[in-house]
């Protein structure tokens, strides 16, 4: 196996789940960071948020936005606004995220009929997976997400 599957491996591990991140953006020349709930799949995160938040805003003025886990990791990506959680081809990884988020996302928090409520992807460029135990061998990957390589 290559450094930058045991990277990829690491990833899923600890974040295809619910995972506080935090999610760093700019607005002019003044950067803008907030924890947010996400889950990570096959290179991004995903969040469930509302289309009119000052977030999504700056991601639509500019894409580029920072990530932090709170297990180790650290990098860059390209955020998105895929569109309302309901939409059709949203179905599949929405199903996910409604379990992934069981625990929170009933009850008020989120209200999928308004067409604001949207799904974040953050398409991951880079990063680094720090892995304190080496257990896949390394204690520091830099992975390159675009060409899969670490």
């Amino acid at each position: 196996m290559s450094k930058y599957d045991d990277a990829i491996k690491l990833m899923t591990e600890r974040f295809s789940k619910d995972s506080l991140i935090t999610v760093a953006t700019m607005s002019g020349n003044r950067p803008f960071a907030r924890m947010v709930d996400g889950y990570y799949e096959d290179g991004a995160f995903y969040v469930v948020t509302y289309a009119l938040s000052n977030k999504m805003k700056q991601i639509e003025a500019n894409s580029d936005v920072a990530v932090c886990g709170i297990d180790w990791f650290s990098g860059h990506g390209t955020g998105e606004n895929l569109g309302w959680v309901r939409d059709e081809k949203n179905a599949a990884i929405m199903a996910k995220l409604r379990v992934a988020f069981a625990a929170w996302y009933t009850g008020g928090h989120v209200n999928e009929e308004d067409k604001n409520t949207c799904l974040l992807r953050i398409r991951l460029t880079e990063g680094i997976v720090i892995d304190n135990e080496k257990k896949y061998g390394e204690w520091q990957y830099k992975v390159d997400f675009s060409n899969k390589t670490a």
